[in-house]
């Protein structure tokens, strides 16, 4: 069975959101969970999209999820896998992982 290619996004901004204090910064955690994706899903593909709040989107959909953040419905950096809400403020790899495994990706 071929794995479909996941979508993952990252809503973020440069500034670490007031509650997150000693968390990675947005940037960070998209390169970190890029980095951890690759090394623990080998060949398996996804997108990843680090999508800035604080910058125009062109999205209607994004642009409605950075609202919401902006709006502190959400903290940040957010992570959606395919519209499911994985993760938001402090960024855990389990969760993640559990997410990515349900749309069939089958760890190295």
């Amino acid at each position: 069975m071929e794995t479909q290619k996941v979508k993952i996004e990252i809503y973020g901004a440069d500034i670490i959101c007031a509650s997150c204090v000693n968390a990675p910064s947005s940037k960070d955690t998209y390169e970190w969970l890029q980095a951890a994706i690759s090394r623990k899903y080998p060949g398996q593909p996804f997108d990843i999209d680090y999508i800035d709040i604080e910058q125009d989107i062109a999205d209607p959909k994004q642009k409605s999820i950075a609202e919401q953040v902006l709006n502190d419905e959400y903290f940040y950096p957010l992570v959606i896998i395919e519209d499911e809400v994985v993760g938001e403020g402090y960024i855990q790899l389990k969760p993640v992982f559990n997410e990515l495994e349900k749309h069939g990706f089958i760890p190295a």
